[in-house]
């Protein structure tokens, strides 16, 4: 059954910490290792990043990753990679999806795959006319992934994993003004016993996971990991906008870590973990919009894995960030 004992859900009585307070707090602490750019081959030219980490299926890797063309949005399509003497190759036996920022991960004997899908939207509030919701897909294989469910419209970032003993655990992200209490961008949780469960009602209902985030500030869950003590490590990002001198509107997206217990709804503190300082220069989508975005994709156990500026995607080798 699904369970949302209460909408909301305090992490502590204390008040969220800043994005800029943390992003000094990883410079200060961090020697900002260099990651490195990733090399494609087989995408006609185009940008490929907001990249998954390597999965395996019937014994081969893979990565899943965003295709557009540089100046144009709403080309978008999903493809997944092989590596190949150090540059990944587009594998076209394996089907594309016209999706963005693609997400991948196992429940039972299933692949769950899915991304964004964008549609028109009649509230000129949206970017060109265009509404957003993920969708879902499952199979064995990548040949045989169905669609089978997808989250409430306006709603990206909703993650799945499988729990101890085999529930599922859904992290979503709520935001204004489809989900009012929202503000740019929370985290919300709820279990659910299988599949099935995972419906935009149900979705809609999580609860919120409080004091995370600034209101001017917003954050979302991007790839996450069952811990050997039960709890989730949670790897995703946090974000917020400014100005340039000139006026010029700026983004901010750093790649954080967190540690939260599925039953008690204890979080740990936020933990900056990249940022694009952390790779060399290189082209942003728009700039100077995009040129401090980093948007992690998953860890390996080794390497985060990310997309930088909407227009590239790295591999940057990290400590455990969970420890």
């Amino acid at each position: 059954m699904y369970q949302h004992p209460e909408r909301r859900a305090k992490t502590s009585s204390s008040r969220p910490r800043a994005a800029r307070e943390l992003i000094l707090e990883f410079e200060a602490r961090e020697h900002l290792p260099k990651g490195e750019f990733l090399k494609f081959e087989g995408v006609g030219g185009k940008d490929v990043y907001n990249i998954t980490a390597p999965f395996a299926v019937n014994g081969r890797s893979y990565i899943a990753g965003r295709v557009e063309s540089r100046r144009a949005e709403g080309d978008s399509e999903v493809q997944f990679f092989e590596e190949k003497n150090g540059t990944w190759i587009a594998a076209h036996e394996a089907p594309a999806f016209r999706l963005e920022d693609p997400f991948i991960t196992k429940v039972g004997n299933e692949l769950v795959f899915g991304g964004v899908e964008t549609f028109p939207h009649p509230d000129a509030l949206y970017s060109g006319g265009l509404g957003y919701r993920t969708v879902f897909y499952r199979g064995t294989t990548l040949q045989s992934l169905r669609r089978f469910t997808q989250g409430p419209d306006l709603m990206k970032d909703i993650h799945l994993i499988e729990l101890v003993g085999g529930e599922i655990g859904a992290f979503t992200r709520p935001q204004a003004p489809a989900i009012p209490e929202g503000g740019r961008g929370k985290i919300g949780f709820f279990k659910i016993p299988n599949l099935s469960g995972l419906t935009p009602r149900n979705i809609i209902k999580a609860r919120i996971i409080e004091n995370l985030f600034l209101e001017a500030e917003w954050g979302g869950v991007n790839d996450p990991h069952l811990l050997e003590d039960g709890r989730i490590g949670v790897i995703g990002h946090i974000a917020f906008t400014d100005t340039t001198e000139e006026g010029e509107l700026r983004e901010h997206y750093y790649a954080m870590a967190l540690t939260f217990d599925p039953t008690t709804f204890a979080v740990s503190p936020i933990r900056i973990i990249a940022a694009r300082k952390n790779f060399p220069p290189g082209p942003a989508k728009l700039s100077p919009e995009l040129d401090d975005v980093v948007f992690p994709g998953g860890w390996d156990g080794e390497a985060l894995w990310l997309g930088l500026g909407d227009a590239r995607a790295g591999r940057l080798i990290i400590p455990n960030p969970f420890k």
